[in-house]
């Protein structure tokens, strides 16, 4: 029953035995807050060490690297202060709100740093969400699911990371009608979380909620309100912008910025963002409330080609280490040029989404390779320029040349094959070129080992070999026609055997 549950619903539901006494998660009665001890994270990095870290997955964003740094030092050393018994009260949480295209790492640098710190982090697309009440997802969901990736450690959990992406798509129109639930509603629910408050890990309408306060009830004769406080969860959220570069071109009144000292490049949406204000953020469409909760802005800058190749090439996070994996599990190699690699960078910049386009792109070039490789004889592969030019035709060059190559190791595998078979039974056998170059290929297209395919053709031979087994002076040869038909050719053996006798 235990498996099952947990198969269905994880681990948010455990059975246990009327009378037993359970741990006892926190809840919202067990008195005042400042009594409670914080989990003790062991938290000891420098923005100089987290930066480090993240050059080694996260090609360019310098400023983002070092902004986001700083942003997570001074968070989780304010939970440590906490934790220490130091007054804490007095503190503007670090919430970030990250701009720039898609693509450009944003979502990757946030897991990354999560990974590093080893603290709970959820994901989330803003657009799903509704104000409570409403059809749509809550947003209190989001902290409930920090639980369920703590593996049920609501401490762990409350110092968790929760990025929503796609948060400029929640933004307010100045002239809608009626009550916004998925825009402004939305923005007012995060704001309370941001904020803090206490979120209880049971939804009334959730049947694993029901189940669970109804498995409590059984074993404690109540149900406690299970809770989890949002007060040290960082709150990340992040969208490509669109219109902010021209509201804040609108409010300079056309300053220019971004240019060299030529004075011969346009702007680009990193230079807009770089003079970002709250102020735009609110003519955009986000209430002054939340933007006053995300006090760190963090500007993405697009990748160019360059980039991308970089990220191919030195990146510990590079799309082509899952290639060479993939590969290598067929016992094939895989290897790459440096223009192979720049290429595929040049095709995906041209899709304009980013480091993203690099999967769609590579899995267009490889797609064909991983089906037909593996069943072929190819134990190396290089990406050229030229293999990402023109895949199909590539590919093909190289099975036929695998092909002709392992036809060749079974045409020599099947001589040597007759010549055993020719002192196993004490007579001169000899595999015409031809009839090697039959089986071989009846080897390849059936995948059958030489030697099965030897010993099903003359299986019916051992008996027929024994009445001219020693002969000498004579010579059988193992012609087209004797693999087409071997219970005649063997007949014509033994005929010629005995007659060369007679004579």
């Amino acid at each position: 029953m235990e498996e099952f549950f947990s198969k269905k619903y994880g681990n948010q539901i455990k059975l246990g035995v009327i009378g037993s006494r359970p741990e006892e998660a926190r809840t919202a009665e067990e008195g005042d807050e400042t009594t409670e001890s914080p989990l003790d994270l062991e938290f000891d990095y420098l923005p100089r060490d987290i930066k480090k870290y993240l050059d080694r997955f996260v090609v360019r964003q310098e400023d983002a690297k070092k902004v986001l740094a700083t942003a997570i030092c001074d968070h989780y050393n304010h939970i440590r202060r906490c934790s220490a018994n130091v007054p804490c009260k007095e503190y503007s949480k670090q919430n970030i709100i990250m701009l720039g295209p898609t693509g450009v790492g944003k979502t990757y640098l946030v897991r990354t740093i999560a990974d590093l710190i080893g603290v709970p982090f959820v994901k989330a697309d803003a657009t799903k969400f509704s104000e409570t009440g409403y059809v749509g997802g809550d947003v209190e969901d989001l902290v409930r699911e920090l639980v369920q990736k703590a593996d049920g450690n609501v401490r762990l959990a409350e110092y968790g990371i929760i990025y929503l992406d796609e948060i400029d798509k929640i933004a307010t129109p100045a002239n809608i009608l009626g009550r916004d639930v998925s825009g402004g509603g939305v923005q007012r629910g995060l704001l309370k979380l941001m904020e803090e408050t206490e979120v209880s890990l049971r939804t009334p309408f959730d049947l694993t909620s029901q189940l669970q306060a109804a498995m409590e009830f059984q074993s404690k004769g109540k149900v406690t309100r299970q809770v989890i406080n949002t007060r040290h969860i960082l709150f990340i959220v992040s969208g490509a912008f669109n219109r902010l570069p021209d509201i804040i071109s609108k409010r300079l009144g056309g300053k220019a910025i971004g240019f060299n000292a030529e004075g011969r490049r346009a702007p680009k949406d990193e230079d807009w963002f770089r003079e970002v204000k709250s102020v735009d953020f609110i003519e955009y469409g986000f209430e002054s409330e939340f933007v006053g909760r995300l006090p760190v802005v963090v500007a993405c800058h697009e990748l160019g080609v360059d980039d991308l190749f970089e990220i191919m090439k030195n990146s510990e996070g590079s799309i082509m280490r899952q290639y060479v994996n993939a590969f290598e599990a067929y016992g094939i190699e895989l290897s790459y040029t440096d223009a192979g690699l720049y290429r595929i960078a040049e095709r995906a910049y041209e899709e304009h989404t980013g480091a993203r386009s690099l999967v769609g792109v590579c899995e267009r070039i490889f797609r064909e390779y991983k089906y037909h490789l593996p069943h072929s004889a190819v134990k190396r592969l290089e990406l050229t320029e030229r293999l990402v030019d023109h895949p199909d035709e590539v590919l093909e060059e190289i099975l036929q040349s695998a092909r002709a190559l392992r036809l060749r190791e079974l045409e020599a595998a099947l001589d040597s094959i007759a010549g055993e078979w020719s002192q196993k039974n004490d007579i001169e056998i000899r595999l015409h070129p031809e009839a090697a170059r039959i089986l071989s290929r009846r080897a390849y297209e059936s995948g059958e080992r030489p030697e099965e395919i030897f010993a099903g053709i003359f299986r019916d031979y051992e008996h027929g070999l024994n009445l001219i087994r020693g002969a000498e002076g004579i010579r059988f040869e193992i012609t087209p026609e004797v693999v087409h038909d071997p219970k005649a050719a063997l007949d014509e053996w033994i005929r010629s055997y005995y007659v060369s006798r007679e004579k």
